[in-house]
């Protein structure tokens, strides 16, 4: 497993291949929240629109998470520019259904953390038992413990800074 990150709006072909991917995301968070995730269509988006949204914002980075320089996961990242008490915000999360439980995703977010040194903020819907378990298990390997959580509004937030990751 060779992990890298790439710039979905540089390769055409990553943004087509999240656009592939997206529907598998919402039915993924639809899971654990019946009926919170709508229907594109029925709101009148698409997941063409919904990734040219991401991409057109810059306030954010789409990446493309690889394995062995293929497409295996996407993560949004939001740039808060020193608004309050966070620099970056992990706005979107996700690894393909295959290329799970192998490392990939604890691997591709030790790399997004060190390519934006700063303070974070990386928020689970309150019953995706999974996505929590699996942030907590990340960021106490990478803080050593050293980040604060925070529940309510229906969501878990953890706060840390990435800052000496170069010391990790």
């Amino acid at each position: 497993m060779a992990v890298s990150l790439r710039d979905a709006r540089i390769h055409a072909a990553d943004r087509t291949w999240i656009e592939g991917e997206f529907r598998h995301y919402l039915d993924d968070l639809r899971a654990s929240r019946t009926g919170i995730f709508p229907v594109l269509g029925s709101v009148g988006l698409t997941e063409s629109s919904q990734v040219q949204g991401w991409l057109a914002d810059r306030n954010a980075s789409l990446l493309t998470i690889l394995d062995n320089r293929q497409p295996a996961g996407f993560a949004l990242v939001v740039h808060e520019n020193g608004a309050g008490d966070i620099d970056y915000r992990m706005a979107e999360f996700y690894i393909a259904r295959p290329q799970r439980r192998r490392g990939l995703g604890r691997a591709a977010a030790r790399l997004i953390l060190d390519r934006f040194a700063g303070r974070w903020q990386v928020s689970q819907d309150a019953t995706n038992r999974s996505a929590i378990a699996f942030w907590r298990k990340v960021l106490a390997g990478y803080t050593r413990g050293d980040y604060r959580e925070r529940a309510g509004g229906g969501e878990v937030r953890q706060f840390f800074s990435s800052a000496n990751s170069s010391k990790r």
